[in-house]
């Protein structure tokens, strides 16, 4: 059942400009509507009607920074009906209208490649900001992993810090990446890379987390919750596992083992980059995640 959501979500990631009603959802998931809003509003952790609102919303804050188009244009261009429609959501959402939102401008100074990585990856990370690191339960046979050090350049990002039992985890993301994502669009900073989430403390019991997002330009302090960081450059093992969140630990374990192995000693906490996203690739053996463990020169 939950492969058949999460079909149904990245057929409406791809076509929130068009009928992606519940009904019409349902249809392509091959279930009744009411069975499919539960089924979808337990995966995504929101309804399907919230789902399709914040992409289309999405969608027109990155075109408003970004193009040339009219608020109208970008508004019937995101599935709204009408202009009056349209600012009304938007004013909702982002606390201003859609021409102050684009007079304001990102905030602080982005280059026309920036922006239009900023774009893209606005409308590559709104559908899975919930998805990442959910569960599959599989029983698979470890995979092999292939081990590398490499040389970081140091990243500006946007993290929310939690510290929580480890069955939290992937609800933790859930609830963190949209509130970055949201931060980061109502503040025009420029995405930069999926999300990651790096790990401060792994006790026994709980552990300290930081899910968050690459961004670009200068950065302001942050607001609540939000916090402005580094992930830091340097020397740093990493490794990709290919395949379902729940076997991570695995890729943890082979960059451990090589770290006694080559005798490196650990620099700082380790952190995982999402390399694609749930809601264009359904199928769990499809999904990528490099995991990076910065090490001592």
């Amino acid at each position: 059942m939950i492969r058949r959501v999460r079909q149904a979500l990245a057929f409406a990631a791809a076509n929130f400009d068009r009928d992606v009603s519940l009904a019409a959802l349902a249809k392509h998931a091959r279930m009744s509507p009411f069975r499919f809003h539960r089924a979808f509003s337990a995966a995504a952790r929101e309804t399907p009607k919230q789902f399709t609102l914040r992409l289309r919303l999405a969608r027109a804050a990155a075109l408003l920074l970004t193009s040339g188009s009219t608020v109208l244009e970008i508004a019937l261009d995101s599935g709204f009906q009408n202009h009056e429609v349209f600012c009304r959501a938007f004013r909702r959402c982002f606390g201003m209208t859609p021409t102050a939102y684009r007079k304001r401008g990102f905030g602080g100074e982005v280059d026309r490649a920036q922006a239009k990585r900023h774009a893209h990856l606005a409308l590559e990370i709104a559908p899975c900001l919930r998805l990442f690191r959910t569960s599959e339960n599989t029983r698979k046979d470890p995979m092999p992993y292939t081990v590398v050090k490499k040389q970081l350049s140091p990243q500006p990002v946007l993290i929310v810090r939690r510290r929580v039992k480890r069955s939290d985890i992937a609800a933790t993301i859930g609830e963190s990446l949209p509130l970055i994502f949201a931060y980061a669009q109502q503040n025009g900073i420029a995405l930069a890379g999926l999300p990651f989430t790096r790990y401060v403390e792994m006790g026994p019991g709980l552990i300290t987390m930081e899910p968050g997002m690459r961004v670009a330009g200068k950065l302001p302090p942050g607001q609540g919750d939000i916090l402005a960081d580094t992930l830091p450059g340097g020397p740093a093992v990493t490794t990709v596992h290919a395949g379902s969140y729940d076997k991570l630990t695995d890729a943890y374990a082979a960059i451990e083992h090589w770290m006694e192995t080559e005798k490196l000693a650990s620099a700082g906490a380790p952190w995982e980059k999402y390399l694609n996203d749930p809601s264009e690739h359904p199928d769990p053996k499809d999904w990528k995640t490099e995991v990076f463990w910065p090490v001592k020169s």
